[in-house]
């Protein structure tokens, strides 16, 4: 698939930044996706076994959200041309015309080197590395390399959304560990079952665009298994977390509540056909969709309550 067959049409606004203001420039940062950014890293932050001075940690917080924002602004830079062809994203400022491709590539670049170097001197180079490859991950290794050319682009993608409690954690201790890796997991497992349920009833977007969604390239009944089976491993590592350092009795009930309710989702989802979730308008994927949005805020507002617990000699089995 070439670029050129996803341009938008002719008579689609051509950009011209002249009305471009501050709202346009921050809608590029995707705001929604850099308010998980900044919660799983501060969640990954406090839950690390090293206490951190409030004035460094607010730093950190801080440039991992300028450097998700930046990748958020090169992905619509480049992503700009599919942008124009579905619904949910076409009033995005690049193709509602009100900032140029030129001036979204200027403004993520810049926030990205900015991001990475004001890391690095308020932390350390660890932190600072991940944030530099997970910026080049999601915007080369993804968006540009992958998205369009294969079904596994949400898996792929999920990787890049992974790596900030993984940031945190080195921005306190200078390395990389068990638990830091299983936050990573969390949400690397958790975000194709995520964005598979919402393409379930979201189809005609991805096949306006063209873009290789697995709804698209393997069909709906195989994107149903899909779901089943992450789900499962998402499930069990998800619970065994609980026994390890960012776990406790907190975190496992709330493992073992939502992981249950997303489980039941995802069977109910792998026994339906296309005839009956039309016949529903999709009720159970969407049900499935809305509580994903709720699954990690609550697997990390439970690690985060354990590390509070901890700082007391209260969190944790001990």
């Amino acid at each position: 698939m070439s670029d050129a067959s996803l341009q938008p049409e002719p008579t689609a606004a051509v950009p011209s930044g002249d009305d471009a203001g501050f709202r346009d420039f921050f809608a590029l940062l995707k705001p929604r996706v850099m308010t998980l950014v900044v919660f799983t890293a501060f969640v990954g932050l406090l839950a690390a076994p090293v206490a951190v001075h409030p004035v460094v940690g607010l730093a950190a917080i801080l440039f991992i959200a300028v450097g998700g924002g930046a990748a958020g602004a090169l992905n619509m830079w480049w992503e700009s041309d599919i942008d124009a062809l579905m619904k949910r994203t076409s009033k995005r400022p690049i193709p509602a015309g009100r900032v140029t491709r030129d001036e979204a590539f200027a403004f993520g670049m810049a926030l990205a080197g900015m991001s990475v170097i004001m890391l690095w001197l308020a932390t350390n180079a660890l932190a600072a590395a991940i944030l530099a490859f997970t910026i080049f991950f999601y915007v080369v290794i993804y968006t540009i390399g992958l998205k369009r050319w294969t079904p596994q682009n949400i898996v792929i993608g999920g990787a890049a959304g992974a790596f900030p409690p993984m940031i945190g954690w080195a921005a306190a201790t200078g390395s990389i560990s068990l638990e830091s890796v299983l936050m990573f997991g969390l949400i690397f497992l958790w975000t194709p079952p995520h964005f598979w349920a919402l393409a379930l009833f979201m189809r005609g977007d991805y096949d306006g665009a063209g873009v290789p969604m697995l709804t698209v390239t393997h069909g709906r009944p195989a994107t149903r298994r899909h779901i089943l089976v992450y789900t499962l491993v998402l499930a069990a590592m998800a619970v065994g977390a609980a026994f390890t350092g960012i776990g406790g009795p907190v975190y496992l009930v709330v493992a073992v509540v939502f992981n249950a309710l997303f489980l039941r989702d995802a069977v109910a989802i792998w026994r339906r056909d296309e005839v009956m979730a039309e016949a529903d308008n999709y009720k159970v994927e969407k049900h499935a969709f809305k509580l994903s949005l709720w699954y990690l805020f609550a697997h990390f507002s439970a690690i985060l309550t354990e590390a509070t617990l901890g700082r007391f000699g209260l969190g944790g089995w001990a």
